[in-house]
């Protein structure tokens, strides 16, 4: 007998740093056998909520048997409307901190989540905002995903769901928010001076938003949103560089946790660099 494999569909509207490698947290070396996904995007808009719709209808003709759903702010009308189109097809909403304002809608769906408290919106107004900036602000901030340990919740929590599905095995969806607690024990730092780093950057990526919030919607002059935009962007670049001393320390003792998945799905772990994964 053939063994199960899973439609996975990604649905994209807007940007958020959790988002950029969602499919690659899943299958980082393109070597899973037992899982198939299928990606639909708007690219960087939203708006108008027809934009989210769309690219829905596209997904659910694929026929997923799990949909990831990634935007910033999930309670906009949009997300909301596309999350009205997936029915009974277990999902899983994936997006940033302002989303929690849609928690107990996304609960009543019976649906799941994954906010991150640190994936903060970028100072998105044109006279800052071109697109290297753009591209190095996303760099920093993947960083920041990436070494505090906010992208290893994602990996596993998804991973948790796609294993039961295969197996036959009730699943739980995650509804879960990712501060900086959950994520550096996701890490699993050795030396408590590399987590303390981890933990000052996520909270000084996670503070970026009420930066570039206050200056892309509520300052009108030039010369007062401007510095507050390359402000936030320093505040993300000094969390990667912080981040980017922890993981140095880690890999000096060489402590550091990796947690590859089987090409059957299931994840496995090694610590040493020359350990063999298990």
């Amino acid at each position: 007998m053939s063994e199960k494999v899973l439609k996975i569909g990604i649905l994209k509207n807007g940007t958020i740093g959790s988002s950029l490698l969602l499919a690659f947290l899943m299958d980082e070396r393109a070597e899973a056998t037992r899982i198939n996904v299928y990606e639909v995007t708007s690219g960087a808009k939203m708006h108008p909520p027809e934009m989210c719709t769309k690219t829905m209808e596209d997904l659910l003709k694929w026929d997923p048997e799990l949909i990831l759903m990634s935007s910033p702010n999930a309670a906009l009308p949009g997300p909301k409307a596309a999350r009205e189109m997936a029915g009974n097809i277990p999902t899983i909403i994936i997006s940033d901190a302002p989303a929690k304002k849609a928690i107990d809608e996304i609960k009543e769906k019976k649906m799941g989540y994954i906010l991150v408290d640190c994936d903060s919106m970028i100072g998105a107004r044109r006279p800052f905002l071109d697109p290297i900036e753009m591209s190095v602000f996303n760099s920093d901030l993947l960083k920041v995903l990436a070494i505090t340990g906010a992208l290893q919740v994602i990996s596993e929590e998804l991973n948790k769901v796609i294993m039961d599905m295969l197996e036959g095995r009730p699943h739980t969806l995650p509804q879960i928010t990712i501060d900086a607690n959950i994520a550096t024990e996701a890490a699993k730092f050795s030396n408590p001076y590399a987590r303390a780093k981890a933990i000052a950057a996520f909270e000084l990526a996670a503070s970026v938003s009420k930066v570039t919030g206050k200056a892309c919607f509520q300052l009108k002059e030039r010369s007062e949103y401007m510095p507050l935009l390359a402000a936030a962007h320093e505040m993300m670049r000094t969390a990667a560089l912080m981040c980017d001393e922890a993981r140095q320390i880690e890999k000096s003792n060489d402590t550091v946790i990796r947690r590859p998945h089987h090409a059957k799905q299931h994840l496995l772990a090694k610590i040493g660099l020359h350990d063999k994964e298990q």
